[in-house]
């Protein structure tokens, strides 16, 4: 018998919290994964952080290129911070519980902060595609009028279409045991709990991650496809080579996001597994948000010399202080 019919015959209740079942397979690894992931998560807060204050306190830095990045990196720190802080207290705890309310607005987060970066990434792809195809227009396409209105639009999209989708998945009936089969409450794991028939459901869903993802996705493909047919145009090899480097960090960091992205929200539900579903999260929220300072402070000559400016200017400051002390 079906849970919908159960609960038709009142034999289920409904639930008013989920388990997570986590690691809890790992048992014995609780105490590694906790500090394997606290170190994860405090370096990508620590380097997220650092990037948006040497952009915020170098002027050489403020420019459209920079402002995104330092949107983008300011997002990473909220999207690792909606799943990591309660993984972490799950892997020391034996009950892994979470309400229904907090599951709910772990997903309102979580999933306004993924669409968001979607829409970022591409936001990020456009201001390339303009400074190397259309470098005399440049700063007139690129004014910070318009860097703020893309940026915003980006976070409206992404607060209204999950917001939507979010407030949509939690109007259907959860029963039973409630136990979700992930470290986090994502969307496929939480809606086969519901009580009722999904498939209608996860139908939608799936076309909304088409849409939403496939065409940030598209348009950064696009995007590209013109910067590297203009770039292949240019006569100096000095100037194809500086035209790449700017691009080359977008490119890795789209690769890594899209690539778990489209691999966890596109695939068929056959292929769908728990150990499976925990491994591509990982790396959507954990590894690659980490990854995401390394690459932008180890492929960015700018960033890089902004960061040494910053620490020789601290440090003489801080000779000073000490021999003023002593």
């Amino acid at each position: 018998m079906s849970n919908s019919e159960l609960m038709k015959n009142g034999s289920l209740s409904l639930c008013t919290e989920f388990t997570l079942v986590a690691f809890s397979s790992l048992a014995e690894l609780q105490f590694v994964l906790f500090f394997v992931f606290l170190i994860i998560y405090l370096f990508t807060v620590g380097g997220n952080l650092t990037i948006i204050c040497v952009i915020w306190t170098t002027p050489s830095l403020h420019t459209p290129m920079y402002f995104f990045l330092a949107n983008l990196s300011f997002l990473e720190m909220c999207y690792i911070s909606s799943v990591v802080p309660q993984m972490l207290v799950h892997l020391l705890v034996q009950l892994k519980t979470i309400s229904v309310a907090g599951c709910a607005a772990q997903m309102y987060v979580f999933t306004i902060l993924g669409l968001t970066e979607c829409c970022l990434l591409a936001t990020m792809a456009y201001d390339r595609f303009v400074a190397i195809c259309y470098p005399l227009h440049y700063t007139l396409r690129m004014d910070p009028s318009v860097c703020l209105k893309l940026a915003g639009a980006s976070w409206m999209t992404g607060i209204l279409v999950e917001s939507a989708q979010t407030t949509w998945i939690f109007t259907l009936p959860f029963c039973g045991a409630g136990t979700i089969q992930h470290f986090f409450c994502d969307i496929m794991p939480v809606v086969k709990l519901a009580c009722v028939d999904t498939s209608q459901n996860e139908i939608v869903i799936f076309i909304i991650s088409l849409i939403f993802i496939m065409s940030p996705c598209l348009f950064i493909l696009c995007s590209y496809v013109r910067i590297i047919l203009t770039i292949l145009k240019m006569p100096s090899a000095a100037g194809r080579h500086k035209a790449f480097s700017t691009c080359s960090s977008h490119i890795l960091v789209v690769s890594l996001f899209y690539g778990t992205a489209l691999f966890t929200y596109l695939q068929p539900k056959s292929s769908h597994t728990p150990d499976t579903d925990k491994v591509t999260a990982l790396m959507y929220t954990v590894v690659t948000p980490a990854l995401n300072p390394v690459i932008y402070t180890l492929r960015n000559k700018e960033v890089k010399e902004a960061i040494q400016k910053v620490t020789q200017r601290k440090l003489p400051r801080q000779i000073d202080e000490f021999s003023l002390r002593s």
